[in-house]
């Protein structure tokens, strides 16, 4: 009897689980600014936490002799869920979004909007096909959201600074979708 009693009593914390899993929110992209939504008929697959660095390097600005700027180089992230288990990575460039299975996106960007001063733009990206089988398998969309931090460094860039890598933290939630 006691054992039966375990199983049964196995069998309604497994359930109340998946109940409370099943139940978890999806992300909701209703307070972001329509530029950076994803288009209807598209689920989140993955909700990601990217903590990492951008590299960002002083250069002669663009069609503009003898003015320079601060540039974005690329990004350097791990991706952990939301209950901050690593599940893979972000880098670039190109920008690639890596799963801990070997999956991989690379993306085309569609739409910034600003953040709160002093973070990175809220951005939507369009997923390439996955390379690998895996998490990233079917991703359509990607948003950057929640950012803190990763805005071009403050110091001057010069004509003495030309050539100086900055490196800066950031963090931003990377919401995938299929």
């Amino acid at each position: 009897m006691l054992r039966f009693t375990s199983l049964v009593s196995a069998g309604l914390i497994a359930s109340a689980t998946s109940i409370a899993i099943a139940q978890s929110p999806a992300f909701d992209q209703s307070s972001l600014p329509e530029a950076v939504r994803v288009p209807a008929g598209n689920r989140v697959a993955m909700e990601t936490v990217g903590i990492g660095e951008i590299t960002y390097e002083c250069r002669d600005k663009k069609d503009m002799p003898g003015q320079f700027e601060w540039v974005f180089v690329g990004p350097n992230a791990v991706l952990n869920d939301r209950a901050g288990k690593p599940v893979g990575t972000y880098f670039g460039p190109p920008a690639t979004w890596k799963a801990n299975d070997g999956s991989s996106v690379t993306a085309t960007q569609l739409a910034v909007s600003p953040a709160a001063a002093g973070n990175i733009p809220l951005q939507l990206v369009k997923a390439n096909p996955a390379t690998g089988q895996g998490a990233m398998t079917g991703i359509t969309y990607i948003q950057r959201v929640a950012t803190k931090g990763g805005v071009a460094p403050a110091m001057t860039c010069d004509a003495t600074s030309k050539g100086k890598k900055e490196i800066v933290k950031y963090q931003a939630d990377y919401i995938m979708y299929k």
